[in-house]
């Protein structure tokens, strides 16, 4: 049997975890942190990543824990008034064939978790989980490849894939340092219980606030019992990038002062806020080198600009999955088959995050209409691309 070494238990290493498994392979998870969990709060799930989740039988489990929003909107950051909306809910499920799902991430990530210890206790199964365990190094003998944490564990698996995110080790050991660059934007985000705010404050949208030097999104968590709020601001001053990171909610009205009122009594109801810098990078030229290549963030992390990040990353695990599935006996062949079909796609979605800052932080100069009408087309090439429907074979 095939073995198959993940770097990383985060939404991207989970969902390829879950897609090995159903076909075959043996699976051997190593995470860093001590107990299973994910930072951050909400997650926007479009049809083209729900294709994937509903492959792996977790319709049912989405469903329940999810809420699903009637449409997007686009408001002005002054007035309030709607700009323009795209209709999600049922139509999603009419034009595309799946929902679009908001979920926490903590939510998704134990969803994809327990889909895999269920995966671990059938007879057919060879998953292991080694938590605790961070990657360091790897080295590649006459066949196969080594692992080593720095917890002086080695594990010999023939694959070895990089879930480890943005400031990935296995991505540093391939290619060297990345150099990220500094936006000039912070980002902001925190929770709201519904329960807090006064009775049809926040609608059942995902509404995203467009303005000057910045903008601000919120959309329901949980089944409509959060609202999860993220608000982008232009800044001179250099943020680390980390969504851990605690900040002064008086800092995040001081930001967002002279926007709607509507936005204030989200930020005032807010428990605690978090902020990061956002930082970019270019796309990758190469993922794979010999038995060795990377998924999610580790190779396209991108702007949170189109909600897209986990998205891709889900992607990339069915495609890698099937890739390595029709090409068994040629393995390093299958990575690079894996590579060529999702390199472009993703480079694309990362421009298409970085173009609109422009977008999302002008909303009161001219040529709106057209704006928002290569925005929606924008929308309907990524929610319309089926990964189930590609050739996997090399």
């Amino acid at each position: 049997m095939t073995k198959i070494v993940i770097a990383g238990a985060g939404l991207g290493g989970l969902t390829l975890a879950n897609c090995l498994v159903r076909e075959g392979f043996e699976v051997c998870v190593l995470e860093q942190a001590r107990a299973l969990g994910e930072v951050g709060a909400g997650v926007q799930i479009s049809a083209n990543g729900a294709r994937v989740l509903h492959h792996l039988g977790l319709e049912e489990k989405l469903r329940g824990a999810a809420f699903t929003p009637e449409r997007g909107e686009i408001r002005h950051w002054e007035s309030g008034d709607t700009l323009a909306t795209r209709p999600l809910g049922d139509t999603s499920v009419e034009k595309f064939g799946y929902p679009y799902y908001h979920l926490h991430r903590a939510d998704l990530h134990d969803i994809l978790s327990e889909a895999l210890t269920a995966a671990t206790s059938s007879s057919d199964a060879a998953v292991t989980m080694h938590l605790g365990e961070k990657v360091s190094d790897f080295h590649e003998p006459d066949s196969g490849v080594v692992v080593k944490t720095e917890a002086g564990t080695e594990v010999d698996g023939d694959i070895l894939i990089g879930c480890d995110g943005i400031h990935s080790i296995v991505r540093e050991r391939m290619f060297g340092a990345d150099q990220p660059r500094f936006t000039g934007c912070v980002a902001w985000r925190a929770t709201i219980p519904t329960s807090q705010l006064p009775a049809n404050h926040a609608r059942p949208v995902a509404s995203n606030w467009i303005g000057r030097g910045g903008h601000f999104v919120h959309y329901y968590l949980r089944r409509g019992e959060l609202v999860n709020c993220v608000g982008v601001i232009e800044r001179d001053q250099w943020i680390e990038e980390s969504w851990s990171t605690e900040g002064a909610k008086r800092e995040f009205e001081e930001d967002f002062q002279g926007w709607h009122e509507d936005l204030h009594v989200l930020i005032r109801e807010a428990q605690t806020c978090f902020r990061w810098g956002l930082f970019d990078r270019d796309p990758l030229e190469q993922w794979s080198r010999g038995r060795v290549t990377l998924l999610g963030d580790a190779c396209h992390a991108m702007l949170p600009f189109m909600a897209q990040g986990a998205v891709m990353a889900i992607e990339d695990a069915y495609t890698l999955a099937q890739c390595l599935s029709a090409n068994q006996n040629e393995l390093s062949t299958a990575l690079k088959r894996y590579e060529d079909l999702r390199r472009d796609r993703t480079a694309k979605v990362q421009q298409m995050s970085r173009d609109n800052i422009q977008f999302f932080h002008n909303a009161d100069i001219g040529n709106l209409e057209e704006r928002l009408g290569a925005h929606r087309d924008a929308h309907l090439w990524l929610y319309a691309h089926d990964v189930t429907g590609q050739n996997f074979q090399t």
